[in-house]
């Protein structure tokens, strides 16, 4: 006997998308705030150290068995650990919304790849979305030509490698264990940040800075981080597992929210009256963007 169509639980699923981008969002201003204190490849080795064997028993529960890893999973994983460092790079770089809110221009570029691929471009209604949400990030942006840096890209760079991995996602791993994939995703950022310390050592640094000595507050912190980074992906997972994609989708812009909020109580960060405007379109054009059909027919749908 088929089993019938699954009902959704929408108000225990936005609750936890809820939940996992105010968790996302505190670790990214945490981050921040310690980018002083340990250079971000340290941060990552030992924040994915603290994961992995938590990730690893929890595929292990889900039934993932043997682990098969194929290498459109190795090409996720690696597309998201670059996403990961690029974005928090800029962290150190400009205020967290600035950050935040060209990060989600992401669904976006998900939209233009996914057309590219299938070789026809959307309605007219989501290619507005699209042009919206970069003219959105110009705003934020505000590239001065006369004294450009690349650093103000690296937000953009981010949302690329997670569009391109989403695409990944759908196409080529889409019968992978959730768990394993997040286990995987640390064990690559593993593997590149022990590739950045062969070159590390430039004392200041944010991104390539010496290994700092381990005392208490750092231990602390390192594990406050894994558990908000295990808390934002499970989260993330049991939302779109349990309600339907485009009103999940919408609540995920709080992450936007939160990282205003954390700017402004942990860095004393506003953005300009322009920043402002350019927020909101990449948040409108995202939510414009969004699928319109949200009826599931079934498990296998």
């Amino acid at each position: 006997m088929s089993a019938g169509p699954k009902r959704y639980s929408t108000n225990q699923a936005i609750l936890a998308i809820i939940i996992a981008v105010f968790s996302l969002s505190l670790g990214d201003a945490i981050i921040k705030n310690s980018a002083h204190a340990m250079p971000v490849w340290q941060m990552l080795i030992l924040r994915s150290a603290v994961t992995i064997p938590v990730l690893w028993w929890l595929a292990w529960r889900n039934g993932a068995g043997r682990f098969r890893v194929s290498r459109w999973v190795i090409l996720r994983s690696t597309l998201l650990a670059l996403m990961w460092l690029s974005y928090y790079v800029s962290l150190s770089l400009m205020p967290l919304s600035i950050a935040a809110a060209t990060y989600y221009t992401g669904p976006l570029i998900i939209v233009a790849l996914a057309a590219l691929v299938a070789g026809r471009w959307p309605n007219l209604l989501t290619s507005l979305a699209v042009a919206a949400g970069f003219l959105g990030v110009v705003l934020v942006i505000q590239p001065n030509l006369s004294d450009f840096r690349f650093a103000t890209l690296l937000p953009l760079l981010s949302a690329f490698f997670y569009a391109v991995a989403m695409i990944v996602t759908a196409q080529k791993c889409l019968d992978d264990d959730p768990f394993l994939l997040a286990m995987m995703l640390n064990v690559a950022l593993v593997f590149t940040c022990l590739c950045l310390a062969g070159i590390a050592g430039s004392p200041g640094s944010y991104a390539l800075g010496p290994w700092q000595e381990m005392d208490l507050a750092l231990a602390g912190t390192v594990l406050v981080l894994a558990l908000l980074i295990l808390i934002g992906g499970v989260g993330a997972a049991v939302a779109y597992q349990n309600g339907p994609p485009a009103t999940i989708a919408a609540f995920d812009y709080c992450f936007l929210v939160f990282n205003i909020l954390w700017g402004a109580l942990f860095f004393a960060e506003w953005p300009g009256s322009v920043a402002w405007i350019g927020i909101g379109l990449i948040a409108g054009a995202g939510l414009l963007a969004l699928p319109r059909k949200t009826k599931r027919t079934g498990p296998g749908s």
